[in-house]
């Protein structure tokens, strides 16, 4: 059974199987594949079909430097404005692909198949594609819409135990910002549950996509409601801007825990709730310490690009399933985290 979403803009996410699906919504024209040499190894007869540009593994590969070398690749291959991208892999792909497919020759249109669960439930929803610049994240990218994103949990028996937790934080999040009966849900399974379930993990996976895709309707430049999608966030690209040994789902359930405890602090969530996100971070076997000093952290966020001016919009929770977002001035953030 396929289930199906509407984001915005006619862009819609698919969860099935991607061989049925993609033979039913690739457009009947050129088709150039981006994706990764993991896959490759991993899915090869998933891009095997297709003409295919491989790009590098890790963030380093979110940079100016691949996109340049994308470029250079489908001049050479003689892409044209009726040609589809169709970016196979994980977040790093997808914004990769998406943000070429968003700029060469001022736009073609492409879609995803997504070969993770962090791509799955976020990466690759909602149409935002960027790389980085001197290791901040995505300081560099485009709001623009793939026709489609295929999310086939049978692409997921491949991953590794770590990337599979790393995603799990992305739904965690989800749960706590915007959905009470999901986060339940996470509270009453086991990781292994989860990674040998397919029938629970797509149903997860539905319910974080549904969240997201009712945000990114009613905002889809992150003007405004948006930016509840960041929770966390703001703590984990710091982490990620000072060290290289988390994953981005490491750092945002790091992120997760410690912005919980501010709210706690400041007396914005109950002891209750609190303690129910703390378990459930701690349950899927995520860190919890902070991996950097305090002073690297502030320094890291106040390049971060939700600032405004000297503040920074701040997500933090207010009981599991809502959140506030608060502009914080510079010379209270580190008071505040």
């Amino acid at each position: 059974m396929v289930e199906q979403i509407e984001v915005t803009g006619g862009s819609r996410i698919y969860i099935g199987c991607a061989d049925e699906l993609l033979k039913e919504l690739l457009p009947q024209r050129r088709i150039i594949v981006i994706s990764d040499t993991n896959l490759d190894r991993t899915h090869h007869d998933l891009i095997a079909p297709y003409e295919h540009i491989l790009v590098g593994l890790g963030e380093q590969a979110k940079s100016l430097v691949t996109l340049d070398e994308v470029y250079r690749k489908l001049i050479e291959l003689g892409a044209d404005r009726s040609t589809f991208i169709l970016g196979i892999g994980g977040g790093i792909v997808t914004d990769i692909a998406g943000f070429v497919a968003s700029t060469y020759m001022r736009g073609v249109e492409f879609g995803f198949v997504t070969t993770t669960l962090l791509g799955s439930v976020d990466a690759s929803v909602g149409g935002k594609n960027g790389v980085n610049i001197g290791g901040f994240k995505n300081m560099v990218g485009t709001f623009s819409q793939p026709k489609f994103v295929i999310c086939d949990v049978a692409l997921l028996h491949t991953l590794p135990e770590r990337e599979f937790r790393a995603g799990l934080a992305e739904v965690v999040k989800t749960a706590i910002l915007g959905d009470k009966e999901l986060f339940e849900m996470l509270e009453q399974t086991s990781f292994e549950e989860l990674r040998k379930n397919d029938e629970l993990l797509s149903e997860i996976i539905l319910r974080s996509v549904k969240v997201k895709a009712s945000v990114v309707a009613e905002d889809e430049r992150e003007g405004g409601r948006r930016r509840i999608l960041n929770l966390g966030h703001t703590i984990a690209h710091a982490i990620e801007k000072c060290t290289s040994k988390f994953s981005h789902g490491e750092a945002v359930a790091i992120g997760l825990f410690h912005i919980t405890s501010s709210a706690l602090a400041q007396k914005m969530i109950t002891n209750n709730d609190a303690e129910r996100i703390f378990s459930l971070i701690e349950k899927f076997g995520f860190a919890t310490e902070l991996p950097i000093d305090h002073k690297q952290l502030l320094d890291a966020i106040k390049g971060d690009k939700k600032r405004s001016g000297n503040a920074m919009h701040i997500i933090f929770p207010t009981t599991i399933g809502a959140v506030e977002d608060r502009l914080i001035p510079f010379e209270e953030l580190e008071s505040i985290l």
